[in-house]
């Protein structure tokens, strides 16, 4: 799990890349849970909202 604080000292590459790692990771996990094969199912909720805290602080710095 990120913590905004250390996103926050992320530049926005890094939190772009990020962003497009957790979304390749919640592709695979929702394919196992439609498959059958996913044990741990709270991570699908940890990466969403992972991905929600890193898109929020990018909107965050277009702001300022």
């Amino acid at each position: 799990m990120l913590r905004s604080k250390e996103i926050r000292q992320m530049d926005n590459v890094a939190i772009h890349k990020e962003i497009e790692s957790l979304k390749k990771e919640l592709f695979e996990l929702r394919f196992k849970q439609a498959t059958g094969q996913l044990e741990n199912t709270a991570r699908l909720n940890t990466v969403k909202k992972d991905i929600a805290r890193l898109f929020t602080i990018l909107t965050e710095r277009d702001v300022k």
